[in-house]
């Protein structure tokens, strides 16, 4: 079994970071650092929306460049597409002799986008959550299991400074494993794919059809298959499979046992493959890089038709209702 790692020394962050970005990551990891007592810049483009929110947040605010200069450490959380850009023309021409550049998912530097000079360690803190996940648990005196990663060790002690970091945004607290930056960005990307994103979509979407197809009223079909899942993926989280079985119906257990094979059958699981293998042979990489340098058509067209759907307007108006008692006749 993998060794949980728990401690760092959070003396290694005695200067100033520089954290690139304040969305999803960007604002729990300049949060959790300066609550850990790390001197923290968050590095914004000019104009940029967040901007107010960070200062208001309590946190020193500047534009890309005048964050870096002078950071011991570069948080690099901005998303994929325009990480590179960013790297090139913002950070790079302000980056102090030896100063570390981190990043919290490896594509970029797996697939080339971005190579660090020599004398710069170069490594990788992954919470296992999104970002609103990792304050809200820190807040809570909790933390946010992450992975860490070096894919260059300049100073001899790339790895302490990930596990320092780590420490400092509170994955400590939950346990920090190991990895490469290849294989945590495989395995990421498959777990989209395949799972959490692209297989529970299709899953969710393909229950829905089934039943609205078959006649029945697509309000009960949008309970049945997409809201009642939240309380059954919650029961996984808590304690895995066995415990999501144990505490679901004798009949809902042994319907799991007798048809979940029959849906996730051998052809879906040779599909998992093929779909893990374009991400190994760095197919998906190749085609998603290709998009973006394209503009992204393909993607802002699907996401279009993708919200359109009837599933999507059926969710909106139950979703309202659900939001809203004095719908019920309620007071």
């Amino acid at each position: 079994m993998a060794n949980i790692l728990r401690e760092g020394d959070l003396e290694l962050l005695s200067g100033k970071v520089a954290v690139v970005g304040y969305g999803s990551q960007g604002h729990a990891h300049a949060l959790n650092l300066h609550d850990s007592g790390v001197t923290v810049q968050v590095g914004l483009r000019e104009g940029s929306q967040s901007r107010q929110a960070a200062e208001e947040a309590g946190l020193s605010v500047g534009t890309v460049a005048e964050a870096v200069r002078g950071a011991q450490l570069v948080a690099i959380l901005l998303p994929d597409q325009v990480q590179p850009r960013v790297y090139a023309e913002e950070i790079a021409p302000s980056l102090e002799p030896g100063a570390a550049l981190l990043f919290a998912h490896g594509f970029n530097v797996l697939y080339g986008r971005i190579e660090a000079p020599a004398g710069h360690d170069v490594i990788m803190v992954a919470p296992k959550g999104p970002g609103h996940i990792v304050r809200r648990l820190y807040t809570q005196g909790l933390g946010t299991p992450a992975l860490i990663a070096v894919a260059q060790d300049a100073s001899g002690r790339a790895r302490d400074l990930a596990l320092a970091y780590g420490v400092a945004i509170g994955a400590g607290r939950a346990g920090m494993l190991e990895t490469t930056f290849q294989e945590e960005t495989e395995t990421d990307l498959f777990g989209e794919q395949a799972v959490l994103c692209g297989g529970v979509s299709e899953l969710i979407k393909a229950g829905f059809d089934t039943l609205v197809d078959a006649g029945y009223q697509p309000e009960i079909a949008y309970y049945e298959v997409l809201h009642e899942l939240k309380l059954i993926v919650d029961l996984i989280w808590e304690g895995g499979l066995s415990y999501m079985r144990y505490s679901i119906s004798d009949t809902a257990e042994y319907g799991d046992y007798m048809r979940g094979p029959v849906v996730i059958d051998k052809h879906v699981r040779e599909s998992m493959k093929k779909v893990l293998a374009n991400i190994q042979n760095g197919q998906f990489a190749k085609e998603w890089i290709a998009e973006m340098d394209e503009g992204e058509a393909n993607l802002k067209r699907v996401r279009a038709e993708e919200r359109a759907g009837r599933i999507e307007r059926v969710g909106e108006e139950l979703r309202a209702l659900m939001a809203k008692p004095e719908a019920h006749g309620e007071r």
